[in-house]
This record gives structure tokens, C-alpha cells and sequence, in this order.
């Protein structure tokens, strides 16, 4: 598996799995081992998807040794706040049934994240989390956090497709060396990406899915992917994307696809922040 090195040190794979909207428990434990049957090392997932104690349950039955697994979680917004960190990421750290987790991200913009970044900043230098980051922070927050704090994110993870490629995000991340993250890389099946004719041409003159031509796109920008399946087949093809190269040309071809804008809501919509923040989790 290749990786990329955070700003701290840690080699973070640049592929990994992501569990969001599995929430069938008994589904969410078989995909995990299906993809750590695969070679998936990277598993991602987050208090707000409920399904942390399935990936535990996965983690347990698996018989990959901890040290060579790379497991993120994150935190949501009303446990937001320096004493609701600590709390929160103990209740996380349980239902995975683990010691220690290799990155933590605040997963939304709002609250007090300061607070929350402080105790994140406490137990990264405890060694109870490998590597601390954000998720969905535009720039201007990034960098906010950045400058009035000890610890620079390792990682922010952003939503990031062929329709919305973040370009301008990408480059201001690696002037303050901070790793890329892509959520909803197929984009959720939107635009009808996988039937698009730019991207079904490419996959044909590799002998390859559409999935496989975007994971490999992102992953020669250099950006961490983590995609998602229930299916076996699937999780086992997204992850063949090491042995074939995209050439300049398509690069650039798949470049033309960016409209710069978000397929799914703006985190500065007042009643997007609204939604969000009165979201509670039955866990």
C-alpha cells in the first residue's frame, strides 16, 4: 500500500475505507473484513455514523496486527467543547475497543472547536491519538486554527470529485502541510458519474471501472481516498488501482469535469449550520 507522510511523521495509506451511511451493524462488521481481507489498512470512520462499535467488533475478528492498521474517527459537534473531547473520544475509543486511534478529526466547522482542538492537542502528546486533524473546514477556518494553535491539522478531509476537485484547497493545504483527504469521492453517484463520457472513455483504454479511473485520479493528485461498499466484489476492485498510471492527457481531461462547486450543501448556509448543529446521535 502506498502512503503519505504526514506532518508529524506518520505514514498514513493513501487509500483507505470509509463506512458512512452503513448502518446495518452485521453489513458495516462484514465490510470492514472484507476490505481488511482486501489489503485495506486505512478504515474510516465517525461517532455520527453509529457504527464505531462495528468496526471494532471487524478490527477484533481480523487478524491484522493493530500496529499495521490505520484507524480514524471523528468527533461530532455537540460533543464539541475541551471537557466534551475527552469524554467523547473515551466513548469512541470503547466502542472501537482500542487503545489508541491514529487520527481524530473535528468532523464538522462549528462549536467551540478550539476547545475541542486543545484536548486533542492533549491526548496526541499523551500518544492516545497517532495524528489530529479537521473535516469540512473551508480555508479561511483551516487556517484560522492553524495560526492560534500549538499543532498544525495533519489532515483535512474535504468533499473532493471530479465535480468538485478543490484545486485552489489543495494547494494552499500542502503550503501549510496539511494532508488532503477526499470524502464522497464518486460523488455519491451524482451527475451520473459512472456513466459520464469523459471518465467511461478513460476506463475503457485501461480496461477499467470508472470507480478505479476516479480512486486513481485522486490518488495521483496525491490525495487520500477512502470509498465506500457493501459489496465484496467492489471493495476488492476499488482497491486494484496501483497498477496503471493515468497519462497527463487524462489527467487533464478529467481536470475539464471541476464546476467548483459542492454536489451536496455549503457549510457557510446559515441553515446548513442550523441542520447540523441541532443533530443529535442516539449512541
Amino acid at each position: 500500500m502506498e502512503t503519505v507522510l504526514l506532518n508529524n511523521g506518520v505514514a498514513m495509506p493513501i487509500l483507505g475505507f470509509g463506512v458512512y451511511q452503513i448502518a446495518d451493524a452485521a453489513v458495516c462488521e462484514q465490510s470492514v473484513l472484507d476490505a481488511l481481507a482486501a489489503g485495506y489498512r486505512l478504515i474510516d470512520t465517525a461517532a455520527s455514523y453509529q457504527n464505531e462499535a462495528a468496526v471494532g467488533r471487524a478490527i477484533q475478528r481480523s487478524s491484522v496486527p493493530r500496529e499495521d492498521l490505520f484507524i480514524t474517527t471523528k468527533l461530532w459537534i455537540q460533543d464539541a467543547g475541551y471537557e466534551r473531547t475527552q469524554r467523547a473520544f473515551a466513548k469512541s475509543l470503547e466502542r472501537l475497543q482500542l487503545d489508541y486511534v491514529d487520527l481524530y478529526l473535528i468532523h464538522q466547522p462549528f462549536g467551540d472547536v478550539y476547545g475541542s482542538w486543545r484536548a486533542m492537542e492533549e491526548l496526541y502528546r499523551d500518544g492516545r491519538i497517532r495524528s489530529i486533524g479537521v473535516s469540512n473546514f473551508s480555508m479561511d477556518r483551516l487556517v484560522d486554527l492553524i495560526l492560534h494553535n500549538d499543532v498544525v491539522p495533519a489532515v483535512n478531509q474535504i468533499e473532493t470529485h471530479p465535480f468538485n476537485q478543490q484545486v485552489a484547497s489543495a494547494q494552499l493545504m500542502t503550503e501549510y502541510h496539511v494532508q488532503m483527504e477526499s470524502w464522497g469521492p464518486f460523488a455519491e453517484g451524482r451527475n451520473n458519474i459512472f456513466q459520464h463520457d469523459v471518465l467511461v472513455s478513460i476506463a475503457g483504454a485501461h480496461n477499467r471501472s470508472v470507480a478505479q479511473v476516479i480512486l486513481r485520479w485522486l490518488v495521483q493528485r496525491g490525495i487520500v481516498a477512502i470509498p465506500k461498499s457493501v459489496h465484496t466484489q467492489r471493495i476488492q476492485d476499488n482497491y486494484q488501482i496501483f497498477d496503471f498510471v493515468l497519462s497527463p492527457a487524462e489527467m487533464a481531461e478529467i481536470a475539464t469535469l471541476d464546476t467548483q462547486q459542492s454536489l451536496f450543501f455549503s457549510h457557510q448556509d446559515p441553515e446548513i449550520v442550523k441542520g447540523l448543529s441541532r443533530r443529535v446521535l442516539d449512541i
